[in-house]
C-alpha cells in the first residue's frame, strides 16, 4: 500500500490555457481526479478524495449559526473544483482559482503531508522563508513535542 504522504517541492509553469503539471509522484497518490480549492496564505490546496472528504466533514461540523464558521466554509467550499489529470499529467485550473492564487507563469507545487499546495513562485519565495525556524520550533514545542 502506498503511503499518502506528500513531500517535496517542484517548479513548473502554468500554460496559456491555465494548465499546470502535477508531478508524477503526487499523481500516483492523488489519482486521476482530485479536489483543488482556495488555500491559506494565498495558495491553492489540493486533496485526494479521502482527505477531501475528511476536510469537508470537519467543515460540515462547524456551527452554521456562527458567522466566522459560515465564512470559513464558504471560503473553502464555494471555490472548490474537481479536476482531472490529462494524458500529459496536467490539470486545468479554473480561472477563479488561478486568479485567487496569482498563478500566471511560474509555480511551485509542494507536498505537505496530507495535501499538496500550488503557489505562485514569487509569492512562495516571499511567504516561505525559514530564517525564523528556531523561534517557531521553540514556540510550537510548548504546544506539542516535535
Amino acid at each position: 500500500m502506498i503511503s499518502k504522504e506528500f513531500y517535496g517541492e517542484y517548479n513548473h509553469t502554468v500554460d496559456a490555457k491555465g494548465r499546470v503539471i502535477i508531478p508524477a509522484k503526487f499523481r500516483e497518490l492523488l489519482g486521476n481526479e482530485f479536489m483543488v480549492t482556495k488555500g491559506l496564505d494565498g495558495c491553492l490546496f489540493v486533496y485526494d478524495e479521502e482527505e477531501w472528504n475528511a476536510f469537508a466533514n470537519k467543515l460540515k461540523a462547524l456551527p452554521v449559526n456562527n458567522a466566522n464558521a459560515r465564512k470559513l466554509v464558504r471560503f473553502f467550499m464555494a471555490g472548490a473544483a474537481n479536476v482531472e489529470v490529462d494524458k500529459n499529467g496536467r490539470i486545468l485550473l479554473p480561472a477563479s482559482l488561478r486568479e485567487f492564487a496569482g498563478l500566471e507563469k511560474d509555480v511551485v507545487v509542494a507536498g505537505l503531508n496530507n495535501r499538496v499546495e500550488i503557489w505562485d513562485k514569487e509569492r512562495y519565495d516571499m511567504k516561505c522563508t525559514y530564517d525564523d525556524m528556531d523561534e517557531i520550533a521553540e514556540q510550537l514545542s510548548e504546544l506539542q513535542s516535535i
